[in-house]
């Protein structure tokens, strides 16, 4: 039986959702406090999403949550366009946090996959 389009969004909205929800667990079991989740920037920034925004050794960290079959797929899915677009997310983010802008920062990667460890990849990217 095939869903829709409309249909596999939504698994996928749900699942995300589920990914970004154990992710969000797995940082706290590691001592991160959780700021924000899901911070959207206002449409037409080309800023993204920011999945979790955390905050560990007075280091700020921007935290792409990837889940796919397999950790290397979830690790393609983090291209140059998602970088490129979170950390446009998380200037808008400092922006609009003037306290936060002096503190160190960083963007990690927590790679998921059905049946592995999660895979937390840290300062995943930089800006250039």
């Amino acid at each position: 039986m095939h869903q829709n389009k409309k249909e596999t969004g939504k698994q996928a909205r749900i699942d995300g959702y589920k990914a970004e929800n154990f992710a969000a667990l797995f940082l706290k079991l590691k001592g991160y406090k959780i700021l924000e989740r899901n911070f959207k920037p206002p449409k037409g920034t080309g800023a993204g999403e920011i999945d979790i925004i955390a905050e560990k050794h007075n280091t700020i960290i921007f935290i792409e949550v990837k889940k796919r079959k397999s950790l290397s797929s979830a690790a393609e899915a983090v291209n140059e366009q998602v970088q490129s677009r979170r950390i446009k997310g998380a200037q808008y983010f400092l922006m609009t946090h003037p306290a936060l802008i002096n503190k160190e920062m960083r963007f990690d990667v927590i790679l998921l996959s059905s049946g592995h460890f999660p895979e937390h990849i840290k300062n995943a990217f930089t800006e250039s």
